[in-house]
């Protein structure tokens, strides 16, 4: 929990990067997940993949990657995007935006997957948490 909120923090105070020669500029932004489309089950050796959506606020957000921490059986992911300076942004409302990771289960037992969905009135982390047990 601690390396997720150091990880917020450095993206949100990361300065602009050029990403090619006509000055482009932008920022990170960890975004939270509204739902979740993933199995109900997994079986041991298989690759599944899981669908998180999440709402994009702007035209000027872009996926990038998923921050995902693993420890142990325990997952924790959440959407990253870029976030591209531009005098023309638009504002989004409702704009419910999806991206898949694929996942290979390695072991037996139980995977926890904690979804990021943002901070509470006192600024902790708030998470959907998923168990998903390997069957044989």
């Amino acid at each position: 929990m601690k390396k997720f909120a150091l990880l917020c923090l450095t993206l949100l105070f990361l300065s602009s990067c050029s990403i090619d020669d006509d000055g482009t500029s932008y920022s990170f932004e960890v975004l939270p997940v509204e739902s979740v489309d993933i199995p109900d089950e997994f079986i041991m050796g298989e690759t599944y993949p899981i669908t998180v959506s999440y709402y994009r606020p702007s035209t000027c957000h872009r996926f990038k990657e998923f921050y995902y921490f693993k420890e142990n059986n325990q997952r924790t992911v959440a959407p990253i995007n870029y976030v591209f300076d531009s005098n023309n942004c638009e504002t989004l409302e409702n704009v419910l935006t999806e991206a898949t990771f694929n996942f290979i289960v390695t072991s037996n037992g139980s995977y926890i997957f904690k979804f990021w969905q943002g901070e509470n009135e006192e600024g902790v982390s708030q998470y959907l948490t998923i168990e998903v047990p390997v069957v044989e």
